[in-house]
């Protein structure tokens, strides 16, 4: 019987998109906007808040009808209706996804097991608001009655990177007084240097561990708990200063946190999903509970248009579709996310873990191998910098990488000329992407600078640039609460829609299960707590002597 990788592949929607392909490889984009002087114009959407130009990408109208062809071939349509439905989409978990829960306002239930999901959520939410309330306002105080002003999350993955990307988008929105500070890496570096720049009196540490058995996240917790106990020493104290987000409370409370200080997290979240959630409560501590309200409602009003407007009219719909006709039909193995904003420095990093732990995948939802590319390489960084860095090699190098450009229209920064001299930068760059530079231009501009015949030949190659890379420019009016959460959700779609597409479960992550379970047999050896184990390779197991014999505790 075929499985379903070869069922895609042959199956006519597929095929469609392969003639396509060959269609498109003698065309330049500079020949598509030339042959269509309303392209800008028609290839450019709207919702939510985001507008996408996605002109400057090598499709014609025919390339888009058979890319939704083939969303509508894997039933896009349905797979979607059950998300937001609340089915069992994550299959090899047998559990639902359901992150958009987390932002909807009400007024609709989503049952679980029997449990309306919507009236948990609204509970939490009203609990977060008390509680945030009550740093903000000085109400509530550390031990020795010093207002609260820092707040340490100590989480890794979807605990860390989502918070941490929202909490630096919405700097301009940060309450007075307030700072945040994130510890995610095992490295003791992290927590150490962490823990110099905070008072233990007016301090407030936030443990992020839907299991708490996290390793890298336990083991950091212990440190700030004994650095904390080293100033106060006074084990009640811990109530006033620690509190805990995670499904496992009985652990939380054997910490020493008290139950009251204890926010749930649900099994049908994944982390990389979970910034919605008390998982967000540093980004409400700095921002404000009305704000975190409003990045809840951007994202919303994000959920609505994925499950309303029009597939070709689809934000989410049409930036996954290009991503798997670069993927499946270009050969190109990796993708830049390019915000040019400073406060989105740290999208890059989320939408790399959302991607590539969503559809890193081999094997389809049934098991079975795959016989097609799955998920590219997610990587990139904030504008004009990556201009004098890797930017050459998307220009220049034999790799195709398509790109993402982020911008807003407006700067909470107005500074000189600088963010007009931002927006040329991005629109320069992307435009450049397309149209790059032929042999006999580059010859043209050395002749004109004087050069003999000999030199202009000798150069001209290595100044032309070939040009034809596909970008998306994606718009805000400016970066704001609502903006931010819509623009996040936005990509969570769309790396659903990529799954649909590939047939691949989204929400499992057994991948990053192995290197855990694989930490717990090493690490009792680096400890000397056990003897050398025939179950390692050589290479390990040399390795581990060397650390035991540096003394590398």
């Amino acid at each position: 019987m075929p499985d379903t990788a070869s069922k895609l592949t042959s199956s006519p929607e597929w095929q469609a998109l392969e003639r396509q392909r060959q269609q498109q490889l003698a065309k330049p984009l500079t020949q598509l906007f030339a042959e269509d002087p309303n392209r800008a114009t028609r290839y450019f959407i709207e919702g939510a808040g985001l507008s996408l130009d996605f002109s400057k990408n090598r499709i014609t109208d025919d390339t888009l009808d058979d890319l939704l062809a083939l969303a509508r071939s894997c039933r896009l349509e349905d797979r979607r209706d059950a998300l937001f439905r609340g089915d069992k989409v994550n299959s090899t978990e047998d559990r639902p996804a359901l992150h958009t829960a987390l932002r909807h306002p009400g007024g609709t239930a989503i049952m679980v097991d029997g449990v309306d999901v919507v009236a948990e959520v609204r509970k939490t939410l009203d609990r977060m608001e008390t509680f945030v309330t009550s740093v903000l306002d000085q109400s509530r105080t550390g031990y020795s009655g010093k207002a609260l002003t820092d707040v340490v999350s100590i989480g890794i993955g979807g605990s860390y990177l989502g918070p941490k990307l929202v909490s630096e988008a919405l700097q301009p929105y940060w309450q007075e007084g307030m700072h945040c500070h994130f510890v995610a890496n095992i490295d003791g570096t992290d927590i150490c240097e962490t823990l110099k720049r905070v008072n233990p009196e007016t301090t407030l540490f936030l443990i992020q561990s839907k299991s708490f058995r996290t390793q890298e996240t336990l083991e950091n917790s212990a440190v700030a708990r004994q650095w904390f106990l080293d100033h106060c020493g006074d084990e009640s104290a811990i109530a006033k200063h620690f509190l805990a987000v995670t499904a496992n409370v009985p652990a939380a409370e054997a910490f020493g946190i008290d139950a009251d200080n204890v926010f749930p997290m649900w099994d049908w979240v994944g982390g990389r999903y979970s910034l919605w959630s008390a998982i967000g409560l540093p980004v409400a501590l700095i921002v404000g509970m009305d704000n975190f309200r409003k990045l809840l409602a951007g994202a919303h009003a994000m959920d609505t248009h994925f499950q309303d407007a029009p597939l070709a009219q689809n934000l989410p719909v049409v930036m996954a579709l290009l991503s798997v006709w670069y993927n499946n039909f270009w050969g190109a193995n990796t993708h830049a996310i390019l915000p040019y904003d400073h406060y989105l420095r740290s999208l890059p990093d989320h939408l790399q873990q959302l991607d590539m732990e969503s559809n890193g995948k081999s094997v389809n939802e049934a098991g079975e191998p795959l016989g097609y590319e799955t998920g590219p390489v997610i990587w990139g960084g904030t504008g004009s910098n990556g201009q004098h860095a890797y930017h050459q090699l998307i220009h220049q190098g034999t790799r195709l990488i398509p790109a993402d450009f982020i911008i807003p229209l407006k700067t909470h920064n107005p500074v000189a000329t600088h963010h007009a001299d931002l927006f040329a930068n991005c629109l320069s760059q992307a435009r450049a992407m397309m149209t790059g530079k032929s042999l006999a231009e580059a010859r043209s501009e050395l002749k004109a600078e004087g050069l003999a015949d000999a030199e202009v030949e000798r150069l001209a190659h290595h100044k032309a640039i070939p040009g034809n890379k596909p970008s998306n420019l994606l718009i805000m009016e400016k970066v704001t609460p609502e903006t931010v959460g819509a623009l996040i959700a936005l990509y969570e779609h769309r790396t659903f829609v990529q799954g649909v597409i590939w047939g691949v479960d989204s929400f499992d992550q057994w991948g990053v299960e192995l290197g855990k379970q694989l930490g717990q047999g090493i690490l009792p050896r680096l400890l000397g707590e056990r003897g050398p184990s025939s179950d390692s390779d050589s290479s390990t197991n040399h390795l581990i002597d060397l650390f035991r014999s540096a003394g590398g505790l």
